[in-house]
């Protein structure tokens, strides 16, 4: 029988000697790709049980949206935990000290392309190598989600006013132009169900807005409290022009039937601002056009802390906040 080349506790004794750290420079030091953007989509809570988002219903009540902060020490900890099955003794567990801020560095960059990377688009030509910045969100439970699953979501550094010339002037490029420069990058847009979603951004927005995607064309009519319905008037370009508004008739047989003949009569007689001149359909069509609506969320102030960077929405969002006790419990965990 032949004799081992290594005793056990030989064996034992060099595995646990310390051995030199791999050299920088030699390509096997660096994280693997797959486990490098396995750990950027924890970075973004890609992955992360729901329950762990939201521990009770009542956070996220229907019809509600919720602003907040991301705690990188949070999600360090979650990269933290994963790392740690491949630790099977201290060699492993000094080799993630000693490389623990170059993780968390690389995945600071690593975390930006993720969303770019799973929309199929390629990977920017020169990424963005400036320092980690303050992650936000929000989580949105609304029939609005459902309704309209791929709304677009935008969060901006500073507010920027609602722009309502002509969008072919020389100012809407202007306004779009600045408008591109405050931008925050979106770094998770994501549907967690039928009506839940979330949104995380690279930054502290000053104003949010939701708004109806573009790519198609609706006809709609307004309602009022008596639920009747009217029609605002709209130039031959399509702009929503001032003037009083025209009610919509129905059927005497049913109120939920529009009279399309007579309500075409009478935008045929309106007097007052210009609107579409009847010829036809397409006439017609241009003055039931109803164009993608859009919700801000601005506003910055701080009531329970002495910085001013905590993110608020202008909507009251829930009216457990304005509560005394709630407030002064809040405070004294501050």
């Amino acid at each position: 029988m032949r004799s081992a080349s290594i005793t056990n506790p030989a064996a034992l004794a060099e595995r646990l000697t310390a051995k030199d750290q791999v050299d920088a420079s030699v390509p096997e030091s660096t994280m693997p790709p797959y486990m490098e953007m396995f750990l950027a989509h924890l970075r973004v809570l890609i992955g992360v049980p729901f329950d762990y988002l939201v521990p009770d219903s009542r956070l996220l009540p229907d019809e509600s949206i919720r602003f907040f902060y991301l705690d990188r020490s949070w999600t360090d900890r979650l990269v933290d935990g994963a790392i740690a099955v491949g630790k099977i003794g201290t060699r492993e567990q000094a080799h993630h000290q000693a490389h623990s801020a170059d993780v968390q560095s690389q995945l600071d960059l690593t975390e930006r392309v993720v969303r770019i990377l799973q929309r199929g688009l390629p990977a920017p030509a020169e990424p963005d190598q400036s320092p980690a910045r303050v992650l936000t969100g929000f989580l949105l439970r609304s029939a609005a989600v459902t309704g309209w699953p791929a709304m677009d979501v935008r969060a901006f550094s500073t507010i920027v006013p609602p722009f309502d010339g002509d969008p072919d002037s020389p100012a809407a490029e202007q306004w779009a132009q600045a408008a591109a420069a405050a931008q925050l990058t979106t770094l998770r847009l994501e549907l967690l169900s039928a009506s839940v979603l979330l949104a995380i951004f690279d930054g502290i927005p000053q104003l949010v807005w939701c708004e109806a995607p573009h790519h198609n064309i609706e006809f709609a009519l307004q309602t009022t409290a008596d639920v009747s319905f009217y029609l605002d008037r709209h130039g031959a370009a399509g702009q929503t022009e001032a003037g009083p508004q025209v009610p919509v008739p129905v059927r005497a047989a049913n109120g939920r039937v529009v009279a399309v003949a007579e309500l075409r009569d009478r935008l045929a007689a309106l007097t007052g601002p210009p609107v579409v001149p009847q010829t036809g359909s397409a006439a017609f069509a241009i003055e039931l056009l109803d164009y993608p609506w859009r919700q801000r969320f601005q506003g910055v102030k701080s009531d329970l802390r002495v910085s001013s960077g905590a993110f608020v929405s202008k909507y009251q969002v829930a009216s457990v906040i304005t509560d005394p006790d709630v407030s002064t419990a809040v405070t004294g965990l501050l």
